[in-house]
């Protein structure tokens, strides 16, 4: 069997399953072997024959498997990715060519974006389907992201939730392992977005170059017709522009740009700006804080643009939006100001310490930790950037996975480069002073915030950062209850 005919027989009424985990197959379904970040498919093969699969598509079939003498349909292809994606879409009648789709890359600002995007398609009377870091949202179903960009056959039938939902847009956050293991294969977008490239994901990508080239990927398959809407203030996006045959928007604040915008004021209320495209004018107002996301609003209206809506809805759209869980999300409390965000690398938290820092008449406390089994290096990073930035550092435990949180916190640590002495919270006597004077390291995140949130006095700030819209905290490889956002109100809400 060829793989066409295989497509044309996933395209019937009596179209079998299609696995990408042996686990799952069932006795005459498709299963396509994919090389994974930990675990070969094809090292599975066998397992899904005896569960009775009766095609098997792969890039290459060892001697030991013995599928023809089991009756088993053989299908070779160039690249299983992509040709899952492909059966995938066939399976639920192509869902993705009855969309405009829109995607955004980037280490920062991906959830931002998308969340504008969507605002701005409600905003002009559309429906949009979400698939991102805190949520897949198609229409028909909501439910909790459990990856920020899923597998093919999870794309596939969210679309087809999608358009069955009436829905004539989807956005997607596109993360850099989706695309460098091609799980948006057989989606055509009609724009795509970056925002930014900084020091993250190296535990995957080993180096900067190769995680800047599978952002790229996304730009590479964009089609002539299409737009891709590129940073002018990250020098990545040039590096992207000469390798897209997409007509290219670049956008930036207060430069000049194709899409600019210009700041007028900024409080810790929010934020106004003047958004300009082809000669036209419109003013946003946003209780979103920072450059940085006046920069991923200019995103995210590059992409609409692109799309065909006009930018007195877009500014409409980008104003209507007065919150995204997580993200620098601000908490009530009647004297400091306490606020959660998903900042977990060190570019990201310096965007939002250097945001905060500007509006604080008091002092800035940082709560923050390291996820586990994920990039070290930018372990010591982080600690430079919450010394230099904020005026009182709490360093915790965030997901350890399965490294020991001590661990974690002691690659943290080697980055301080400045006094005074570190101590562990359990030894401070007078919490309001010490807190003033000392780094601290309290490895339950439990405590460190409540620690930050009961020194803190009227005009403080205090940020607790790196998990943000999580309600979960990963120790071992358990996920257990726990959601900065509810720890911090339980302690807002005692007496004193």
């Amino acid at each position: 069997m060829t793989f066409g005919e295989l497509l044309n027989l996933v395209s019937t009424d009596k179209m079998p399953g299609i696995c990408i985990d042996s686990r799952l197959v069932k006795a005459g379904d498709i299963f396509v072997a994919i090389e994974g970040t930990v675990y070969d498919g094809h090292d599975f093969i066998d397992q899904a024959v005896a569960s009775g699969a009766k095609y098997i598509v792969c890039q290459k079939c060892e001697a030991s498997h013995d599928l023809r003498a089991a009756s088993r349909e053989i299908i070779i292809v160039d690249d299983s990715a992509k040709a899952a994606a492909i059966l995938a879409q066939a399976s639920r009648g192509n869902p993705a060519s009855q969309l405009t789709n829109l995607a955004v890359t980037g280490t920062n600002g991906k959830t931002t974006v998308a969340f504008f995007v969507r605002s701005v398609i409600q905003k002009a009377g559309e429906k949009s389907g979400l698939i991102g870091t805190i949520i897949y949202d198609t229409g028909l179903k909501s439910c909790q992201a459990a990856l920020t960009t899923p597998d093919c056959l999870a794309i596939a039938e969210g679309q087809e939730q999608m358009v069955k939902a009436g829905s004539k847009y989807m956005v997607i956050e596109a993360s850099s392992h989706a695309l460098a293991q091609n799980r948006l294969a057989a989606v055509n977008f009609k724009a795509a977005a970056f925002t930014n490239l900084a020091g993250d994901h190296l535990d995957y990508h080993k180096t900067r170059e190769d995680y800047l080239a599978a952002k790229t990927r996304l730009f590479q398959t964009l089609s002539p017709d299409a737009a891709a809407v590129l940073n002018k203030q990250s020098p990545e996006a040039k590096q992207i522009a000469g390798k897209t045959k997409a007509k290219i928007l670049w956008y930036a604040v207060d430069e000049p740009a194709d899409l600019t915008a210009h700041i007028e004021s900024m409080n810790i209320s929010g934020t106004v700006f003047a958004l300009e495209y082809a000669g036209r004018r419109q003013k946003v107002n946003t209780p979103l804080l920072g450059r940085y996301n006046v920069s991923n609003s200019l995103a995210a209206a590059g992409l609409c643009l692109a799309a065909g809506l006009d930018l007195e809805t877009v500014a409409a759209g980008l104003s209507a939006l007065r919150t995204i869980p997580g993200r620098l999300e601000k908490l009530d409390s009647d004297d400091a100001s306490v606020f959660i965000d998903y900042a977990h690398a060190d570019d990201a938290l310096k965007n939002v310490l250097s945001t905060l820092k500007s509006f604080c008449k008091g002092g800035l406390t940082v709560v923050f930790g390291c996820g586990g089994d994920r990039d070290r290096t930018k372990r010591p990073r982080m600690a430079r950037v919450a010394e230099e930035l904020a005026d009182f550092v709490i360093v915790t435990s965030d997901n350890p996975r399965t490294e020991r949180p001590a661990d974690i916190i002691n690659e943290i640590v080697t980055g301080f480069e400045k006094g005074p002495i570190i101590v562990r919270a359990k030894n401070i006597r007078n919490t309001q002073y010490a807190i003033r004077n000392t780094k601290i390291i309290e490895p339950d995140r439990k405590k460190a915030i409540e620690l930050a949130i009961k020194t803190a006095v009227r005009d403080d700030i205090v940020l607790i950062a790196g998990k943000g819209h999580e309600t979960y905290q990963i120790i071992g490889k358990r996920k257990h209850d726990f959601s900065d956002k509810k720890v911090a109100q339980e302690y807002l809400k005692k007496p004193g």
